[in-house]
């Protein structure tokens, strides 16, 4: 799909790491939070993440989920073990899967013929709009989490830096 695909799955991974680092300091009060028009609590936000990940990669590759939502909360590192190691293979089938106009997959207990990129979008607006849910948590009580942002990613990586002014 091109470098600009694995570019856009690094800084998936880079934030999903962030955000997980941040979480790691959090108390198991803490993780129970919440906040009107977020998606839950952060720990089911962060549960429902990884269960995500793990059925965009089966869908991609035609494998079964190492991990569901309903497997319970096994804390936040297993989590961020999960989500490394799914968020890795997207990023490796995004390099080498094309498009694929007969492609299927299943979905909702059907099966779908679609181009495989759509898997590979819904995985990074899913990413983000879930780690947005979990910052406004964050935000509303009063929990720093830092920059995450893609300028926040360059900088950390070395791919933005500063060459005048």
């Amino acid at each position: 799909m091109g470098s600009h695909w694995v570019e856009a799955y690094r800084y998936h991974r880079w934030a999903n790491l962030h955000l997980l680092d941040v979480c790691t300091r959090l108390s198991p009060g803490q993780l129970e939070l919440t906040t009107p028009g977020t998606y839950g609590t952060v720990s089911a936000t962060l549960m429902h993440m990884a269960g995500a990940e793990q059925r965009y990669v089966a869908r991609l590759t035609d494998g079964e989920p190492a991990y569901s939502e309903k497997d319970g909360f096994p804390g936040v590192q297993p989590l961020a073990d999960l989500i490394t190691k799914s968020t890795d293979r997207l990023t490796e089938l995004s390099e080498s899967m094309g498009p694929n106009p007969d492609f299927t997959a299943k979905f909702r207990d059907a099966v779908y013929r679609l181009e495989p990129g759509v898997i590979f979008v819904q995985a990074l607006h899913h990413g983000n709009d879930h780690r947005t849910h979990i910052c406004t948590i964050f935000g509303a009580h009063g929990i720093e989490y830092g920059d995450m942002d893609v300028w926040a990613y360059g900088e950390a990586t070395g791919s933005l830096a500063k060459v005048s002014g």
